[in-house]
């Protein structure tokens, strides 16, 4: 299942990261692909307000890594892998968050690591277009990752 959505600004991507963050309840994985700069963190700041994270979500690609606490005892664990060739001991790093029920995890240039990846991902690829807006590119990968497309979608 492939869906598409497109933003003007800035400000739209964040809402999208909002409402998609209102959706999750833990466990879920979800991957970025995009350019340097197509809005991969900038989504995952919303995504983190709408899991009323009060913290402010920063690029975790100098330090790959980031965790951020939610309320009812869930957790926010954003990974960066940009610079990495091999994954080595953060491939066992991530394979703990994505199969912890409460920890909704997002990967930036998850290559590196696609063998961890569960099959229930959720791939957002966000493209940059001409005009500046960003077309995201929604693929599920199983049945959670289904119906957060099709709220989203409503």
């Amino acid at each position: 299942m492939t869906s598409e959505i497109i933003v003007q600004t800035a400000e739209e991507l964040i809402e999208l990261g909002v409402t998609l963050g209102s959706l999750l309840r833990g466990g879920e994985t979800i991957e970025l692909v995009g350019d340097i700069g197509a809005g991969k963190t900038t989504l995952t700041k919303g995504l983190a307000r709408g899991m009323e994270i009060a913290e402010e979500v920063q690029s975790p690609t100098f330090t790959l890594s980031r965790v951020y606490d939610a309320p009812n005892g869930r957790r926010l664990a954003h990974y960066d892998f940009y610079r990495l060739n091999n994954a080595g001991i953060m491939q066992a790093e991530l394979a703990e968050a994505v199969q912890d029920a409460q920890t909704v995890t997002v990967i930036e240039w998850a290559a590196v690591v696609g063998d961890v990846l569960p099959d229930d991902t959720l791939r957002i690829a966000i493209r940059v277009q001409a005009d500046d807006t960003r077309r995201l590119e929604l693929e599920a990968g199983g049945k959670c990752s289904k119906h957060i497309v099709q709220e989203l979608m409503k």
